[in-house]
């Protein structure tokens, strides 16, 4: 299996959880899952360094292509971080789940 045919299949697995695990819809979650595969083939790849780096947020001195300054961007309420648990991860079937260490409890503050 390829490893685009894995990402599909991951990709398809997914969009079923995600919609309930309905029978009958394999063919229109594979689809989906394909074209969801083919754009990320297609997106630009951000080196891990370059999505990291302290200056993502900024904004140059340049001017954008219409003549105006370009606007700061702001942090936004889908951009916090979430608590620990807020997420799940969908592990497809035949692939083992990353075992993760339990978190320590938080000290209380002092008084």
């Amino acid at each position: 299996m390829s490893t685009d045919d894995k990402r599909i299949r991951e990709f398809a697995y997914q969009i079923w959880e995600s919609e309930g695990k309905p029978e009958g819809q394999e063919s229109r979650h594979w689809e989906m899952a394909r074209k969801l595969a083919e754009a990320e083939a297609l997106a630009p790849k951000k080196s891990p360094k370059a999505a990291g780096s302290k200056t993502a947020g900024k904004t140059s001195t340049a001017t954008a292509a219409n003549g105006k300054a370009p606007v700061a961007k702001t942090k936004t309420a889908s951009t916090k971080a979430k608590p620990a648990g807020a997420v799940a991860t969908v592990v497809p079937p035949g692939e083992k789940a990353a075992e993760k260490k339990p978190r320590a409890p938080r000290k209380p503050p002092a008084s």
